[in-house]
């Protein structure tokens, strides 16, 4: 058996359990690391002082904007093309992952180029204060120009893991991200580059985590081509990608808005609140993105049973990606909200302020964060089935629908501590609203299954 048969039995036979291990396990260990070599930046640049850490963390939400084009590409792409596997229909799929990933590139240099010129009021915009602004513009003038290779990354994180070859995705991300945690201290402190010497890290990072997808590519290893001339700009292909690529965009850029306003109303109590807030934020991550990187397995598991009509299949991945991803986010949640303060020393040379605030709010978001896994599995759900307006509307609920308004309203009755549990209050009315979203679902899936049986039984007869 050929490997890109291993790859589609994976995705359509596979016990759910083993097919969600050879998934999810790649692209979950990838995603950890990474996020791991965003705690190590914060680590190193922590010591040259809370301004410049908490330069890192106005860039933060910026790059994320970049990088959303790779995932309205590479998501909206992926979620179609594992249907489209599902359905047998290889040709449409080679044209979907080059029409994303040569769009991709394209349509994040453009906005890599106009975050440039207009870098210092967008830094102000997303909190830079005037102590912070120079090690931010410093930090953003080399990371955000290196932030094309991530689009080129995101976007083939995406296809290559819809096509099932997760451990090639782990294998970038790997790489990159050891790479990074080996350069920071190097760069920061041995070549006394400061914030410039973590952006030059991990801009190097990304190009070799570039350079292992394009061996990949290069050594025909993946189902597709990624030829120019099959890019393919027809209404189904564009609108089968940006149905779901639109709400994974907005649900990035909502994520970049809501750390731009914490870091704005954090601005109030001063450097040390934004750079505290700035740890939480990035402690979280490497969470959220663990889970991400599971449910990025599970994603293409759904979307190709989902094509194929094997609705068991479809709901016993459903309910054990939940299990799963919950004991983790119970485990984790449980390391932060036990020892917040610990944690949070970790990150700075002994500031006390920056210490008690941080250490306030890693308490609530690590209770918080425990019903985040039971949330990511119907979010990213409801993108795989090709399901973009309940996607958008749950993918919204966390950084959006539900966060915003609570972080406008609550620091004006509640001071500091409006900032540091609104993340928290977000995340369970969050929950919530995923509960009210899941019954129809799984009500339609019933019906369909039933349809299906009905039909396959008169085709029999």
């Amino acid at each position: 058996m050929n490997s890109q048969s291993k790859k589609m039995e994976l995705l359509g036979s596979t016990s759910i359990p083993k097919a969600l291990l050879a998934m999810g396990i790649p692209t979950m260990i990838g995603m950890l690391v990474n996020a791991f070599y965003n705690l190590v930046d914060a680590y190193f640049v922590g010591g040259l002082g809370e301004s410049q850490m908490g330069a890192i963390s106005v860039v933060y939400p910026l790059g994320q904007v970049v990088v959303g084009l790779g995932l309205l590409f590479g998501n909206g792409a992926a979620s179609y093309i594992s249907r489209l596997l599902g359905r047998g229909d290889k040709e449409n799929a080679d044209k979907v992952a080059s029409t994303a990933l040569y769009s991709s590139v394209s349509v994040g240099a453009v906005i890599i180029i106009i975050s440039m010129v207009f870098l210092h009021p967008i830094l102000k915009l997303l909190g830079a204060t005037d102590s912070i602004l120079p090690y931010a513009a410093t930090y953003a003038g080399i990371y955000i120009v290196s932030c094309i290779f991530n689009v080129f990354n995101v976007t083939m994180n995406n296809i290559v893991t819809s096509e099932g070859s997760a451990k090639t995705t782990m294998c970038a991300l790997l790489m990159g991200a050891v790479l990074n945690i080996a350069l920071d201290p190097l760069f920061i402190y041995v070549f006394d580059l400061g914030v410039a010497g973590a952006a030059i890290a991990t801009a190097i990072s990304q190009v070799v985590s570039t350079c292992v997808y394009l061996t990949y590519i290069l050594r025909k290893k993946s189902v597709f081509h990624f030829k120019i001339k099959d890019c393919t700009y027809t209404k189904e292909i564009m609108s089968e990608i940006f149905k779901i690529g639109i709400p994974t965009l907005v649900f990035q850029i909502l994520t970049s808005v809501s750390i731009s306003l914490i870091n704005n109303a954090a601005g109030d109590y001063g450097d040390s609140a934004i750079a505290g807030m700035g740890v939480v934020t990035r402690l979280i991550s490497m969470g959220s993105l663990s889970v991400f990187g599971f449910i990025k397995g599970f994603q293409p598991i759904a979307g190709y049973s989902y094509g194929a009509k094997k609705f068991d299949r479809l709901r016993e991945a459903i309910k054990t990606s939940i299990v799963w991803s919950t004991v983790f986010c119970v485990i984790f949640g449980l390391v932060l909200a036990l020892f917040p303060a610990a944690i949070v020393s970790q990150f700075t040379k002994g500031d006390a302020e920056m210490i008690r605030i941080g250490a306030a709010s890693l308490r609530a978001n690590g209770i918080s964060i425990m019903l985040f896994g039971f949330y990511t599995v119907y979010s990213s759900l409801f993108l795989a089935l090709g399901k973009g307006r309940e996607g958008f509307i749950l993918g919204a609920c966390r950084q959006g629908i539900c966060f915003i308004p609570v972080i406008l309203l609550l620091p004006m009755l509640w001071g500091l501590n409006g900032i540091l549990y609104a993340q928290p209050i977000a995340d369970v009315l969050s929950a919530v609203i995923t509960v009210f979203m899941a019954i129809p679902l799984h009500k339609k899936l019933n019906d369909m299954q039933k349809q299906t049986a009905t039909i396959r039984t008169n085709t029999n007869n």
